[in-house]
């Protein structure tokens, strides 16, 4: 079930802090129903992790609805890409080179979509995504070989550490690198994130409950 009052208590705060950030409220692995009361709580902003489950939420909802705008936070296999561009309107997560050949071959379809580049800010084994230290290459390489804009960079900061180190090491990147948008913030951390001024902040569980 959509937690509404949490919802709007999130986004007073927003305002009343005169931050900008927007709230994608993350509705993989809940259920159509929870995505509709969001819908009827004035939510148009959502993230899902995988194409096929996207698929099967949104479809309809997206040709019904022109106001949702969807967002992949997950991992995306090479094989799914062109499925994915049609549906999604952001990215979160080009994460390696494999991903962003296949994005170049769809030129088209990619001129109008917003893509943020996953940084493995803590250098996990776990976690995909590009290590700090390779950012400024990678990006020449997105911008003068596969003709991709990025629009901003995203992390997971490492569960056990302090998410405030990882943010601004995110953003230093940023600036460096001359990127203005970020993507960070989740359920457990989004107040760490929002005095770095994020475009997005990913939220979850503090919206929907805990995944099915």
């Amino acid at each position: 079930m959509f937690n509404t009052k949490k919802f709007n208590e999130i986004n007073d705060f927003l305002k009343k802090t005169s931050n900008s950030a927007k709230i994608v409220a993350i509705s993989k692995n809940h259920s159509l129903e929870s995505v509709l009361q969001a819908i009827d709580s004035g939510v148009y902003t959502f993230g899902e992790s995988r194409v096929q489950e996207a698929q099967d939420k949104f479809s309809k909802l997206k040709e019904n609805n022109p106001k949702i705008e969807l967002h992949l936070t997950g991992p995306l296999q090479s094989n799914k890409v062109k499925t994915a561009l049609a549906l999604f309107d952001v990215f979160h997560t080009l994460d390696r080179e494999k991903i962003a050949r296949e994005f170049s071959k769809h030129r088209e379809l990619i001129k109008n979509k917003k893509i943020f580049l996953q940084i493995n800010i803590g250098k996990e084994n776990t976690k995909s995504g590009i290590f700090p230290e390779d950012t400024k290459d990678f990006l020449f390489f997105l911008k003068n070989e596969m003709y991709i804009s990025v629009y901003g960079l995203m992390c997971i900061p490492p569960f056990n550490e302090d998410p405030i180190y990882h943010f601004s090491k995110l953003k230093s990147l940023a600036v460096e690198n001359n990127i203005n948008e970020l993507s960070i913030g989740m359920s457990d951390d989004y107040m760490k994130a929002l005095p770095f001024n994020p475009t997005y902040i990913r939220l979850g569980t503090i919206l929907f409950g805990k995944r099915l």
